[in-house]
Order: C-alpha cells, then structure tokens, then sequence
C-alpha cells in the first residue's frame, strides 16, 4: 500500500515537474531589434534584469531597423525595438503594429580616420561635412542596408543635396551588414561612416578611427517599441510583449537603460513618456 501511494506520488511529481518545463518553455518572447541595441551591450545589460522580474526570457534577432520591422510583419517576433520613427509609424498605421512607444535616444556621430583627408574634424554641422567627403572623394563607408542608420544617413546626404549612391564602388562603399562589421571596414579602410554612439562606445577595433563631427540636432537617434499586431498574426504573445514593453518604459526599466555605461559614459538616455 504505502509503494503503491510512493509510485502515485512519484509520478505525480513527475507530471508537474513536466507541466512546469513545458509551461517555463512557453515563457519567451521574440524581439526583432535593430543591431546596435544588441552590439552596444544593451541587451546584455537588460534582459536579465527583466528574466528576474518576470520570468519572461527575451529571445532578440538583431537586424537593421528595415529587416526586423519585415520580420515583425510576417508575424516572426512579438515585438520591435528599433530607431526609425517614420518607418515604425508607418508600420503602426498599416495595422502591423499595436501602439508606438519611446523608450531611450542617443546620437548618431560621424566617425572618420585621425588624419581627416575631408578637414570635417572638431565641426558639428554634418550636412557641411558630407559635402567635403564627397568633393573630396574620400572614402566612406555605408551599411546599406535598410537599418535605422542607414536611412538616417540617406536623409542627411538628401539634406545635402548629394546622392552617394552614384559614386558606389569608388569613394562609396556599401557593406550590407552591421554597425559592428561596418566599423571594421571602416577601420580597414581609413573611411568616414555614420554611427550610432552606442555602439561606437563598445566598439573595440577602432584603430586610426576618432569622432570627427558631432553635437548637430539633425543627428538625434530616437528608439521606440512596438507590439505586433496579434489581429494579423494570432501566435503573436501579446501579454507576455506588453509586459516587456511596459517594464521598458516604466521607472524601473528606464533607471536600467539610464545605468549602462561603458567607461563612464551613458550609452542611451530613457525617455518614455511619463
């Protein structure tokens, strides 16, 4: 009698050792995030703040802007975290996406070689630095591809009046890739590129790289998160998302983004609205 209630026992607690793996499986989110959220550090710095909080794993495909808010659009990630605003209300208005909110900003720099071949180093108006690269034809360095950065540095080259795109495989180069192996190109190149700051902070291999124009209003880098539409796509966790995207702008998760620091120095500046 007492075997026979040891093995119910057992195997009960089998059972519920089973429902709970299943049930901490099923405790994920998908993020489709732009890629300087992931190579600054953020995400390291983040998500197990937030695992501790919730329970809730956050599971990031770091992407430019343009790829993740694709993703999120064929119903691949339960929310986006990324710095386009014009795209992400577009993907909002065509019903993607539930509700736009801002989180954080930094900058975006320019990003040359110490000998300064253009003369653009100490200035802060970035649209008069583009066009001393481009009439000096010195080497520049693109992403080009359709991430946050890249559409911000094709507005500035609009703003002057100057379509780089002409000029590809001389002075114009287009990586296709990341901020992180896009700094690598640069530094092997001695180029001029956009970047986030964020990134630029953790970046290790900057050779004869330095900041040579910055502080121009036209350069501000704003990050914002949505929630993908379950509406369109029912797999969508819309609970577990809103709970992300509300700790993210909460007191508690903005004093976490406010805290990452690399040297001292704070990468991104949280700014939801109260």
């Amino acid at each position: 009698m007492i075997r026979t209630m040891l093995r119910l026992l057992l195997a009960c607690l089998l059972a519920l050792t089973a429902i709970a793996a299943a049930w901490s499986a099923e405790r994920f989110i998908t993020v489709a995030s732009t890629t300087s959220t992931e190579q600054s550090g953020l995400f390291k710095h983040l998500l197990p703040a937030f695992d501790k909080r919730t329970g809730i794993q956050v599971r990031v495909v770091a992407l430019g802007t343009g790829q993740a808010l694709d993703l999120a659009r064929r119903g691949d990630a339960d929310v986006v975290f990324v710095h386009d605003p014009a795209a992400e209300e577009r993907f909002v208005a065509q019903g993607d996406g539930v509700k736009r909110h801002e989180v954080m900003y930094n900058d975006f720099i320019l990003i040359g070689p110490k000998p300064d071949p253009a003369g653009v180093a100490g200035g802060r108006d970035i649209v008069a630095a583009l066009v001393r690269i481009q009439a000096a034809g010195a080497p520049f360095v693109s992403r080009g591809d359709k991430s946050g950065t890249h559409a911000a540095e094709l507005r500035l080259w609009r703003l002057a009046a100057i379509d780089p795109t002409q000029a590809r495989g001389r002075w114009y180069r287009e990586t296709g890739a990341g901020m992180g192996p896009s700094l690598n190109t640069a530094a092997s190149m001695n180029a001029y590129l956009i970047s986030d700051r964020g990134t630029w902070l953790n970046f290790k291999n900057r050779m004869d790289l330095a900041v040579v124009v910055e502080g121009d209003k036209r350069l501000f880098n704003q990050y914002g998160v949505i929630l993908v539409n379950p509406a369109k796509h029912a797999h969508v966790k819309r609970d577990l998302g809103q709970r992300f995207i509300d700790w993210l702008i909460s007191a508690e998760g903005q004093a976490a983004i406010a805290a990452y620091k690399i040297g001292g120095e704070q990468l991104f500046f949280p700014n939801a609205a109260s």
